[in-house]
């Protein structure tokens, strides 16, 4: 097992994996940028350094200066977490080269994964149903662009081939503006990740999100863990997650739990990743990419089946075994996960400041990842999220009731935040039904503004 393990992020994804370092018996290093050495991962790591200043691409993406810093402090392995590097091939292969251990999949397998246009042409060849869609990244030419889109069909999504988070993304339903589309995605992706390719699949808008926890050791045995669904969604950020999956029965789940599997089998996969599927209305699923990390909402799938991924995640890279069969995987109950950012509720403009007062919710069930504290500052140049509430109940409907009840406990002084408008989700019927989609907030403030409107008239007369 590792001595000393270095975080290569920051926020409540950094006190998650130091807290499992804690219960393992293995010494943390926190690194921070220079607006964060008072966050409360450095205050609960062992040792701390500075890598840089606010700037995350001169802090927490600078790779010459995390390597050192894990160099300078002994660590043997570094965590990345999720976001920044997390899925940087780059930085696996550096830090492998120095003779510390990635915690993760080797650094061919997320070059592999990273490049979606490839990965999709991987899971072909594992067997794994895939969406229609372009072989490869589109050309420079116009007219093989526009034959292509013929064939696929209309609606098409123009997805950045290194893309992820929703950025070099564009839905386009009308033939005649797809290769605008094609320039606009390419321009976004280009800044984004530095890689302007970018390719073409069908759309389907009433589809849901539904992705497959999956974990793997170096001795042969791979094991999925269930699913969550992430359709509700904002520009294709997850905002809510649950598990399991309102649309999702024993069989389907068999199905696509095998097909997670042989999409790990597919790319020698080691170490925690994500499977990530598009299931349509008439329960066809197709692979849409795999996430070579930890995710943000993993602690829905910690919540129904009783596994710390992260210890795992740990474990498995110091070369054990994993902890338990696919058979010994059982799901208990249901876990919902409301992710809280400082944001306006409406608008969804940033609010960074000071939380003047911070509590967080409790009781049973209830568990709360963030970072924050009262009198701490949100900064604006990093990631607007502040806590991840998680409940769990004995069904779907206990688990509404107890995140209603939660997000009415929470206090966030100070600056806005996103409580009113899950609390506002939570009561709808449509979400409470479980019949949503991908397109579930679009039309979910449709139908708000729809009724605002209605109740300003009768309040006129």
């Amino acid at each position: 097992m590792f001595q000393k393990i270095l975080i290569a992020n920051r926020g409540e994804i950094a006190i998650r994996v130091i807290r499992a370092c804690k219960e393992l018996g293995i010494k943390t290093v926190a690194i921070c940028s220079e607006i964060d050495q008072d966050a409360l991962h450095v205050l609960f790591a062992d040792e701390r350094v500075c890598v840089g200043p606010a700037d995350n691409a001169l802090s927490y993406r600078n790779i010459p200066n995390i390597v050192s810093a894990a160099s300078v402090t002994g660590a043997d392995a570094i965590h990345p977490g999720y976001g920044f590097l997390a899925e940087n091939p780059h930085f696996a292969e550096v830090v492998e080269s120095c003779g510390i251990t990635f915690i993760g999949p080797n650094h061919h397998v997320i070059a592999q994964m990273g490049d979606k246009a490839r990965a999709k042409a991987i899971m072909k060849a594992a067997g794994v149903p895939v969406v229609p869609g372009s072989e490869g990244i589109l050309p420079d030419d116009d007219a093989t662009i526009l034959k292509l889109a013929d064939q696929v069909g209309l609606p098409i999504m123009v997805k950045a081939s290194a893309g992820g988070g929703g950025r070099g993304m564009r839905v386009v339903t009308d033939r005649a503006k797809l290769l605008d589309a094609v320039s606009s995605a390419k321009k976004e992706a280009a800044a984004a990740f530095g890689n302007d390719d970018v390719y073409i699949e069908r759309f389907f808008p009433t589809s849901r999100h539904v992705e497959f926890q999956v974990i793997a050791d170096t001795h042969g045995n791979t094991v999925h863990l269930g699913e969550r669904d992430c359709s509700v969604q904002r520009r294709n950020q997850k905002l809510i997650e649950e598990s399991p999956s309102p649309a999702v029965d024993d069989d389907l789940r068999r199905r696509m739990g095998a097909a997670a599997l042989a999409a790990c089998h597919g790319v020698g996969y080691t170490n925690a990743g994500t499977v990530e599927f598009l299931l349509d209305p008439n329960g066809d699923f197709y692979f849409i990419e795999m996430n070579t990390r930890i995710q943000v909402e993993h602690p829905v799938t910690e919540m129904v089946t009783g596994i710390d991924l992260i210890k795992e995640q740990i474990r498995v890279a110091a070369g054990e075994k994993l902890s338990f069969t696919q058979e010994q995987v059982k799901h208990k109950g249901h876990a919902i996960e409301c992710r809280i950012n400082a944001e306006d509720p409406r608008s969804f403009l940033p609010s960074p400041g000071i939380i003047s007062w911070y509590h967080p919710p409790g009781g049973p069930g209830v568990r709360v990842d963030s970072a924050a504290y009262t009198n701490y500052a949100v900064p604006p140049q990093y990631d607007s999220m502040v806590a991840k509430v998680i409940v769990h109940g004995d069904n779907r409907a206990e688990a509404i009731a107890k995140m209603r009840r939660a997000l009415e406990e929470i206090v966030v002084d100070g600056i806005k935040t996103t409580v009113p408008l899950h609390l506002e989700v939570l009561a709808d019927e449509v979400f409470q039904k479980g019949h949503y989609s991908t397109r579930y907030l679009e039309e979910f403030f449709k139908r708000q503004a729809e009724k605002r409107m209605v109740d300003a008239a009768v309040s006129g007369q």
